[in-house]
């Protein structure tokens, strides 16, 4: 696929998923109209969409996309719902990038009233231009001190996945940049275990005033999913055409047997692994175990409520 070709398959794709979530029970049909798709290249840009995500790639950091009967669904993609909080930096880059597309006089003409409207926001004085370099964006600076120094510091943080905020008092190990993003690990006392957070998802940072004493050997900061002890655990046996899910989703795998690979799954949320299993049909089994009560309930309602939908 050529780059011009790409390019455009990318922003209709980024242009139609906001719009499905913000249109629930959105047809097939609506879909196609509004952004030109026939239906083929409706699923085949669907099957690219479904779990792509955004650190840490748990099970609820990465989005559904199907098509229901008539209808196109879109789930655990709420950080497309929003517009994202551009810092100092971001908004500038993307204010040059803007400016220097206008520069090659091949631009669609909306683009110069976003590129007026963004150097009003970012350059209100386009004659003055001052660049601290000095300075760190956001809490930045302050977790970077509390992980060298022990500090806890309380924070505010909104999840990708659900949008949900959360107030939490947490024990930063390190500070480190992965993937275009800022994040910290720590162990966070609200969830009891170790967490990685992205900095731009905090919305308000302060230390407590308390220490801890720091871990002798902390993991390797990096960005993955880690469950925890409230986690819903069950084991599930995927059939051969399912074994993809362990490839996609961080599980560990119980035993490989002739008719398929029995997987232990975590969650935060059950409703996570009742989306999972819907979606496999008759390709997964839930099997027993100490949380798979609650998911088959989770499983249950689900279906009642697709069902309602054509009764």
């Amino acid at each position: 696929m050529s780059s011009a070709r790409t390019a455009e398959r990318l922003g209709r794709i980024l242009a139609m998923v906001p719009w499905v979530i913000a249109h629930p029970g959105a047809t097939v049909d609506e879909v196609c109209r509004r952004f030109h798709y026939d239906r083929n290249e409706l699923v085949s840009d669907l099957n690219l969409v479904f779990v792509c995500g955004l650190p840490g790639y748990g099970p609820g950091d990465l989005m559904d996309a199907y098509l229901d009967d008539d209808e196109v669904v879109i789930g655990m993609a709420d950080y497309f719902a929003h517009p994202v909080a551009l810092s100092a930096s971001e908004a500038l880059m993307l204010l040059a990038g803007g400016m220097a597309v206008l520069s090659s006089g091949t631009a669609d003409p909306v683009l110069q009233s976003a590129v007026d409207k963004l150097t009003r926001s970012v350059l209100p004085d386009p004659g003055v231009i001052d660049v601290d370099l000095g300075s760190e964006p956001g809490p930045l600076a302050l977790l970077r001190s509390a992980a060298a120094e022990g500090s806890v510091v309380a924070i505010d943080y909104v999840a990708i996945a659900t949008g949900e905020a959360t107030s939490r008092e947490i024990e930063p190990w390190a500070v480190f940049a992965a993937m275009g993003n800022w994040y910290v690990s720590a162990h966070c006392r609200h969830a009891g275990g170790e967490r990685v957070f992205r900095i731009d998802r905090i919305r308000s940072a302060a230390a407590t005033g308390e220490h801890f004493t720091p871990r002798s050997t902390p993991p390797e900061p990096g960005v993955r999913y880690t469950p925890g002890a409230e986690d819903a655990v069950v084991q599930i046996r995927l059939a051969p055409e399912a074994s993809w899910v362990a490839d996609y989703y961080p599980v560990t795998t119980v035993a490989s047997e002739s008719d398929g690979t029995v997987i232990e799954f975590s969650a935060s949320d059950p409703a996570v692994t009742a989306r999972l299993l819907l979606r496999l049909g008759g390709s997964a089994e839930l099997l027993a175990g100490g949380d798979a009560a609650m998911v088959r309930r989770e499983l249950s309602g689900l279906r009642d409520r697709i069902l309602a939908r054509y009764m």
